[in-house]
């Protein structure tokens, strides 16, 4: 089947994991990513709840009720993988042993400033884990749609959100375009070949630098049915 715009930033950001990798993935479409990695690439996803060797979505029926993900899902674990508990996973977290959190986000800034976790007056479970990863992964990816529900852009000059942490990420990945955080600003890398340079501007508040034309995305190869 034809890859839909999510599995499309998806696919673009699993070329961002080099081999070896240690990986966590957040919620939403971040955890699309996997899908993309060969195992022959030799990546390990990591999971907040205790898990080091995520494997992929159990066949429908064969899920097991005490195995799931970092975000409630049943996933399955990879040969050599292990398990441990929240304590030692969160140590490994602050301790910088993760290479790479591909994260979701509702702002995030032209310096990297990342907000994904609160929107004041709604209800959320709390911040999980995405304080410490963002805080302290060797990386932070960010993958989102570049507009919210209401139209707004995500890409912002300054965040008016809550922040998670700031000056984290790196890369940030939507469902129009790639675009790196660098020290004189927000650069446009790469377009997806549905959309042009002068809709990404229009529907991003940061300004953004564009110092070449940038890249059009290559698209993956199709799914088989």
């Amino acid at each position: 089947m034809a890859l839909g715009i999510r599995e499309r930033m998806a696919e673009r950001a699993s070329r961002e994991v080099p081999s070896g990798s240690i990986v966590n993935l957040g919620i939403g479409i971040p955890t699309l990513v996997a899908d993309f990695i060969p195992a022959d690439r030799g990546v390990s996803f990591h999971g907040e709840n205790g898990i080091l060797g995520i494997g992929p979505a159990p066949v429908k029926g064969e899920e097991h009720p005490l195995v799931s993900n970092a975000g409630g899902l049943p996933c399955t674990v990879m040969e050599r993988g292990s398990y441990f508990d929240s304590a030692l996973s969160f140590a490994m977290i602050r301790k910088g042993l993760i290479d790479i959190a591909i994260l979701g986000t509702l702002e995030v800034s032209s310096a990297g400033d990342l907000a994904n976790w609160i929107i004041p007056g709604k209800l959320v479970p709390g911040m999980g884990g995405g304080l410490e990863l963002a805080r302290n992964a060797g990386r932070v990816i960010v993958v989102t749609t570049h507009v919210n529900k209401k139209g707004e852009s995500k890409i912002k000059r300054t965040c008016t959100l809550p922040l998670t942490a700031p000056s984290c990420v790196d890369t940030i990945i939507t469902d129009l375009a790639v675009m790196k955080v660098r020290p004189d600003g927000l650069h446009l890398i790469e377009i997806f070949p549905h959309t042009t340079v002068e809709e990404i501007v229009e529907k991003t508040d940061a300004e953004l630098i564009i110092s070449t034309p940038p890249a059009v995305i290559t698209p993956p190869q199709e799914l088989k049915n």
